[in-house]
């Protein structure tokens, strides 16, 4: 497809299709934005739409929109953006899905003139009818901006749990950009300046992804539910939605079978939406209970004749592979199994390629082994991946939540017993900038409240971030069923006993997923340990992550650090000291990033 560019007055052409495109988007908003600026922008996320490429420029010159387009329905251009709404009024470039953009289109046929069959052209006309209002009625994932050709301001918003990503940058003279990716803004020529602050936190205390602030001084992540408006360069920012604000605080007082039934549906009800994809879907599948779940769902969608696609990653440990667990789930099935293999020596490679795609520091090596997976899956003609994150979050699946529950503390890092992280081995002045996670307490009870801070601050804008990072990375697309909103405001509603009861996690959840699998995979014990890391990192890694800590220590990011502490730390973790290792990952990305920065620990202000 070849790119083209639209300007006021253009319309796009009618077709009896229906679009969804997975994408990257990019803007400028301001006085005499600059065309150039935009073009190295979009260059700069080709990565996240090889299909197509669009450029809108407005006729005065104060705003500027591009887009790179993954075709998920159908390739032709009824579906490329830019696009401008029917009365020509407004201009959007969309990275996401509108689930539910048929019905929103059945509602919307008599107040609007649709040209396409794109769900990006239902959004136009629900912002076009509702305003910002509009985001309530959508299930989806999105980021988009809106240019509004009449009143020369843009609006933008994020999707209620932060599936896609937008960041964006003030100038002295108000100028906004905005894009999908941090990397878009630093090819716009925005300096790639460490924020001290987000670094020493991330360091001293293991916290990242909890804050509109990012690794890099003046980007800017608009929060997961939040919008904003551009007006004569100045930003309001809003939030338009909040789990604990949907929830309240009062339990379901239901009885349980009822509550089942609607969460049942609703669970056939998502998976079914994100089922509308006219190239191949393919399911992530681990040996767990949310995976076990998501299948069990597709077979109540689709029947059991249902021959999708399934991918498992490997790394040739026994004690952390749940091949044998996918086998039994697939055992009676007519689905497909695509075993997708890491090994030791395709880290250092894969490491840097996928810190690249990245722009910040991410989780170490469960996220390469997913990197791989779905490298597996385009290369194996899949671009659409289902996967069952939210539900530990949804029914208190941690570890944590069950030991909280008993008075016990409540760590940020699952499945680590020793400490995640060493402070002490920062200098004393990037050390004194650490700041702790700010999570308010809006439910009575302590569990939710522990739920919330992973919902809202940690667990799923982490695994977000990195999620989309590694699939835009193979030009795939990763949906998330258990992410409906409507799943999470069920489930936050129920009591601590529906939850956990007599030490078992995720009790209602089983008892649902009972009713349609097999015992021995609706019930299978939970393994928060994926990937033989520590192992690596000692053995077959030791040179590499010994290297990678070397360059660390001597690149523009180490003044961070206290060299001889540090020195001293990962020598007793590669002598076999230390039972986690999420600390020498800590270390090993400051090397694997530091080649985007050139400066010395307090230039960033």
């Amino acid at each position: 497809m070849l790119g083209r560019e639209i300007s006021p007055g253009a319309q796009q052409p009618s077709r009896g299709f229906f679009f969804f495109s997975m994408c990257g988007i990019s803007a400028i908003i301001g006085n005499g934005c600059s065309r150039n600026r935009l073009l190295a922008m979009r260059a700069s996320q080709a990565h996240r739409g090889p299909d197509g490429v669009g450029l809108y420029v407005d006729a005065e010159r104060k705003a500027v929109l591009g887009h790179n387009r993954l075709s998920i329905i159908d390739l032709s251009a009824g579906g490329d953006q830019p696009m401008i709404s029917s009365d020509g009024r407004f201009v959007i470039v969309q990275n996401g899905e509108v689930y539910n953009y048929l019905e929103l289109r059945h509602e919307l046929a008599g107040d609007y003139s649709f040209r396409t069959s794109s769900d990006t052209e239902v959004l136009l006309a629900a912002y076009t009818k509702w305003g910002v209002d509009c985001l309530d009625r959508l299930v989806g994932m999105f980021a988009f901006v809106i240019w509004d050709t009449v009143e020369k301001t843009a609006f933008a918003a994020r999707d209620r749990f932060g599936v896609k990503p937008l960041y964006y940058h003030q100038e002295v003279d108000g100028t906004v950009l905005l894009a999908s990716e941090i990397k878009a803004l630093h090819a716009a020529g925005i300096p790639a300046t460490p924020d001290d602050e987000t670094w020493a936190t991330y360091l001293a205390h293991g916290l990242y992804d909890h804050a509109e602030r990012t690794f890099w001084a003046q980007i800017t992540s608009l929060p997961g539910g939040h919008c904003l408006q551009i007006r004569d360069g100045k930003i309001e920012i809003r939030k338009w939605y909040d789990l604990a604000e949907r929830v309240g605080v009062e339990f379901d007082d239901r009885p349980e079978n009822e509550v089942r039934e609607e969460y049942f549906t609703l669970m056939k009800e998502s998976v079914t939406l994100r089922f509308r994809s006219d190239v191949p879907v393919g399911i992530n599948l681990s040996g767990g209970l949310d995976s076990s779940s998501l299948l069990g769902l597709v077979h109540k969608v689709q029947g059991d004749e249902s021959d999708v696609k399934t991918f498992t990653f490997t790394t040739g440990d026994d004690a952390y592979d749940e091949l044998k667990w996918v086998e039994q789930m697939l055992a009676q099935t007519r689905h497909p199994l695509v075993v997708c293999q890491l090994a030791p020596s395709d880290v250092p490679t894969l490491a840097a390629d996928v810190q690249a795609h990245q722009d910040e520091p991410f989780g170490g090596l469960p996220t390469l082994a997913y990197a791989r997976l779905f490298e597996f899956a385009k290369q194996n003609g899949v671009t659409v991946l289902l996967d069952g994150n939210g539900m530990d979050e949804q029914w208190a699946g941690y570890d944590y939540y069950d030991a909280a529950n008993n008075g016990h503390s409540a760590g940020l890092v699952q499945g680590i017993k020793d400490r995640p992280v060493r402070p002490e081995c920062l200098v004393r002045e990037l050390r004194s900038l650490a700041k702790q996670i700010d999570s308010p307490t809006v439910f009575p009870d302590r569990l939710r409240n522990l739920q919330y801070r992973d919902i809202r601050f940690t667990k799923i804008p982490r695994a977000m971030r990195f999620n989309d990072r590694i699939s835009m990375r193979s030009a795939t697309e990763l949906r998330e069923p258990f992410l409906d909103h409507r799943l999470f405001e069920i489930a936050m509603r129920q009591p601590d006993d529906r939850k956990i009861k007599d030490g078992v996690r995720k009790k209602m959840l089983r008892e649902i997923a009972g009713n349609y699998l097999p015992k021995a995979v609706a019930d299978p014990p939970k393994r928060p340990l994926q990937t033989p890391q520590r192992e690596w990192l000692r053995g077959p890694l030791r040179e590499w992550a010994g290297s990678m800590i070397n360059t660390s220590l001597s690149g523009p990011l180490g003044s961070y650090l206290d060299r001889r502490l540090v020195r001293k730390e990962a020598m007793a973790f590669f002598d076999g000291g230390f039972d986690n290792s999420f600390f020498i990952w800590q270390w090993i990305s400051l090397g694997l990033i530091g080649t985007h920065t050139a400066r010395p620990l307090g230039a960033s202000g």
